[in-house]
């Protein structure tokens, strides 16, 4: 079995997109293991967690050139972003209505969507108040951490 650093890189996305908490290759000769300590010491969880969302950009490591500052669309407003990877969901069943819509005024503390994460569901609060401009997600998207779930002005 061939151990090179590409091949490695994958098996360490492999742990980290898919939450594992380890993995371990071995053959005759060779062996690796990636292991994931968790921070998060869960003891009694409820089913629903409420969660403030802590305003923040996430910006990449490289400086924008002028074409692609161009090309970005100008959000309005102060970004809610995720305070956690998992799946979006607007409303708190199918049949119900989303929890806000663009256009509406939300107020701080308010729930603007849930966060499924490891079949927890997580009430996600708005830290701001005015009004939504902008979703950025569809319902049922899988999102990461600190990308914008809502721009609100």
């Amino acid at each position: 079995m061939k151990f090179d650093l590409e091949y490695l890189e994958k098996l360490a996305n492999i742990v980290y997109e898919n939450d594992l908490s380890e993995i371990t290759l071995e053959d005759d000769e060779k062996a690796v293991c990636f292991k994931r300590e968790k921070t998060q010491v869960v003891q009694a969880m409820p089913a629903v967690m409420p969660t403030t969302v802590t305003s923040q950009i996430v910006s990449s490591s490289a400086p924008k050139t002028e074409t692609e500052k161009a090309a970005e669309p100008a959000h309005k407003g102060t970004p809610i972003t995720a305070p956690m990877v998992g799946t979006y969901y607007e409303a708190p069943s199918p049949d119900d209505a989303p929890f806000v819509k663009v256009g509406d005024n939300i107020s701080i503390g308010q729930v603007v969507c849930i966060i499924e994460a490891m079949k927890l569901m997580n009430e996600i609060e708005a830290d701001v108040s005015g009004k939504i401009t902008e979703i950025c997600v569809k319902n049922g998207d899988s999102i990461e951490f600190g990308q914008v779930l809502m721009y609100v002005e």
